[in-house]
């Protein structure tokens, strides 16, 4: 985009998200962007600016990707994401975590917080034993944004090295339009043959004048889904139900109010304590179903509110202001244990009936400026973030130590500016100071836990320079600094004696990453209506004083359950391709990681394989229907662990989207899929259980509007 003066550019920003947002309404628009990942607005990054031109690695997954894959989890959503993955459970509603670049496990070893996650803008955190950390219902959501490596750390927290998550729920305009109309209800039923899953939804919007209100409530049922062989993945059937209340009020002139307030609410019977998967591999790399922790009911639940103000005055430069006050709260409850008679105060806790949770309450003002002369158009964000999060976990037998309670408490300053020289050259600095304070519970301070208070810096320069109109090329340079959790802190085991202590001296982990990359784009490469598209990255992190585990042994009692590592290396390239016509496309990504302990030369446990995954489709405008197959390639890879070593796979799926803009169907959309077509038994490397079985999945949804 040329930037000339203000006034233009907020007009063409207006537009863009007008334009993505109408890209993200429940209808399939015909746009080339549709199947164009590369060509979509990024709006977490700085300000706003198309994927392919970001000096960074970034994916926006919208609405018309989320009802072709019709997902179950998060890693329904993320599997054709280059360097990104859902580690833990394969299928279930719950224990699924992420990963990225290699970053995030299902043991949930504070990995969560390498990982900097939000909803709506508000900060999310869930962690503890083999539960994963995603706990919201996917069919909240419109678009999740992601943005790979720790430059990310700048805007969204010291300690992101993997990178982050943006979640951003519907919104009332999404269903009503730009028409003229000032109500619409959407009614939406989905089932699938994999376990008898039945989803069912209801969307109402409606203007009031300036006020725009949206409520939505969806339900989601299934029973045991079974693996390619046929055998039962334990624990797979759920009950869920969750919830979206939205309203936007617009102010004034480029001013705005927007409220959102979402819950999910999930309930399993006779589910796995171990969550994330509670598969034992062998020497012999033979995996097989474990019941050493049982079952127990779980019930779930997952809020997040956020009140925010917008002021971007269209007469000011200088002033475009983000007020955000939010809250967000995660609490698991576990009963009836099949194992109950082993509930024991220590590492048998994890077996008593217990409650553990999470509440965070944050405060984040945040302002963009604009200004420059000449050659040079300049925007400078600036912001301040201050957030209290309560831990909590007990049980019938009282304090938990490895899950110790207490608060944590941050205050952070961050500045970041993007300055563009004649729509060629364009420079990303920034830099983020937190300081934080975690303050355990009077039961943990017997065990050497204490108050800890710490700070970090994250700074970064990222660039990006266009060679020619078609060819650019980037890079950056990124310092990440991760302050320990509470969990890593003040972490401790007894059962009769003490047997692991906390580790309240700890330092900062910390982050250097280099990436390079190019982009190309070219419109009417081999005809007038066609357009490729391709990024690819190289990127090396090496993190030192990793914050990892001692094994459990005698060798090891008396000694911190948590220790920094010397060094690891993580090094890696991705690739993200497609290329679109009037009739059809197709779309390459691909990704490679590989992380090693550097002392030992180790594959670190946490390293995904090497994926591909390709999709080839066919569009017909006229019949307003669209459909395809994608592929998943998955190499084989080992690891330092046994459970994380997996052999070579390949899934193939099949979709089809028929949403018809006129006749009597008109308003109609139909999504049908065919997932794993060969009934495939495999295993991810990161999940901890095979994968579904083949599954045919059908959703019907009719939009009315007035």
């Amino acid at each position: 985009m040329t930037h000339t003066n203000s006034a233009p550019w907020r007009r063409q920003l207006l537009l863009s998200s007008a334009a993505i947002a109408m890209l993200a309404g429940p209808a399939i628009a015909q746009d080339s962007n549709v199947f164009q990942m590369l060509g979509r607005l990024i709006f977490g990054a700085g300000t706003a600016k198309v994927a392919i031109d970001t000096p960074q690695a970034v994916t926006a997954i919208e609405q018309g990707d989320l009802d072709r894959a019709q997902p179950n989890s998060i890693r329904d959503v993320l599997k054709s994401t280059p360097g990104v993955r859902a580690t833990g459970a394969s299928t279930r509603p719950l224990g699924q975590a992420i990963n990225i670049r290699g970053i995030g496990n299902a043991e949930q070893t504070a990995s969560e917080s390498r990982i900097a996650v939000t909803v709506d803008g508000a900060p999310k955190f869930y962690e503890s034993y083999r539960m994963g950390s995603f706990l919201s219902d996917i069919d909240l959501y419109k678009r999740v944004e992601v943005l790979r490596g720790p430059a990310s750390s700048t805007l969204y927290g010291a300690g992101a090295i993997g990178g982050a998550v943006a979640f951003t729920t519907k919104d009332p305009a999404d269903f009503i339009g730009e028409g003229g109309e000032t109500g619409a209800l959407r009614l939406s039923f989905g089932t699938q043959t994999n376990g008898g899953t039945k989803k069912l939804s209801a969307t109402w919007a409606q203007r009031f004048g300036d006020l725009d209100v949206l409520a939505a409530i969806n339900n989601s049922t299934g029973g045991t889904k079974v693996d390619g062989s046929g055998t039962a993945i334990k624990g797979s059937d759920h009950a869920a139900n969750s919830a979206l209340l939205k309203g936007v009020w617009r102010m004034g002139e480029g001013q705005s109010l927007t409220f959102s307030a979402a819950r999910t609410n999930t309930k399993m019977n006779d589910a796995l304590v171990a969550q994330t998967g509670d598969l034992s591999i062998t020497a012999g790399g033979v995996a097989s179903l474990s019941t050493t922790f049982g079952t127990n009911d779980v019930d779930a639940t997952d809020d997040t509110i956020a009140l925010t103000y917008r002021d971007a005055a269209p007469d000011s430069a200088f002033r475009d202001l983000t007020v955000q006050l939010s809250h967000s709260a995660s609490t698991v409850a576990k009963t009836d244990m099949s194992n109950g008679a082993m509930c024991a105060v220590g590492t048998f806790q994890v077996l008593c009936p217990s409650t553990y949770s999470y509440g965070t309450t944050a405060l984040k003002i945040e302002n963009t400026s604009e200004f420059g002369g000449g050659a040079w158009n300049n925007f400078l964000t600036m912001g301040v973030q201050l957030s209290h999060q309560d831990r909590r976990g007990t049980s019938s037998k009282g304090a938990i130590g490895f899950h110790p309670e207490g608060t944590d408490q941050k205050l952070a300053a961050y500045v970041q500016g993007e300055f563009i020289w004649n729509d060629k050259l364009t420079l990303t600095p920034g830099v983020r100071l937190d300081f934080g304070a975690r303050t355990p519970t009077p039961d943990a301070t017997p065990f050497g836990a204490s108050a800890v208070q710490s700070r970090a810096i994250s700074p970064k320069i990222a660039a990006i320079y266009k060679v020619t109109p078609e060819f650019s090329v980037f890079g950056s340079l990124a310092h990440t600094e991760r302050m320990p959790t509470l969990d890593e802190l003040n972490s401790y085991t007894i059962s009769g004696a003490a047997k692991r202590a906390a580790s309240p001296n700890l330092a900062n982990e910390k982050a250097d990453t280099t990436e390079l990359g190019f982009s190309y784009a070219k419109d009417g490469l081999f005809g007038p209506d066609d357009k490729l598209m391709i990024k690819a990255t190289a990127f090396e992190n090496t993190i030192t004083d990793k914050i990892i585990t001692r094994p459990t042994s005698p060798a090891n009692i008396g000694l911190s359950y948590f220790r920094n590592l010397d060094a690891a290396v993580i090094k890696g390239t991705e690739l993200e391709a497609a290329y679109d016509t009037e009739s059809w496309f197709a779309q390459v990504a691909y990704s490679n990681v590989d992380a090693r302990d550097k002392a030992t030369g180790l594959t670190l446990p946490d390293t995904p394989a090497q994926q591909t995954a390709l999709t080839l489709g066919v569009k017909l405008p006229a019949q307003d229907l669209v459909f395809g197959w994608r592929g998943q390639f998955n190499s084989a890879i080992t690891t330092s662990s046994l459970a994380t070593s997996a052999a070579a796979y390949e899934v193939h799926d099949l979709f089809m989207t028929f949403s018809p803009q006129t006749g009597f169907l008109a308003g109609f959309d139909i999504n049908v899929a065919l997932e794993n077509v060969a009934n495939t038994k495999y295993r991810d490397n990161l999940a901890l259980d095979y994968g579904e079985g083949m599954n045919g999945k059908l959703t019907i949804a009719k939009s009315f509007k007035w």
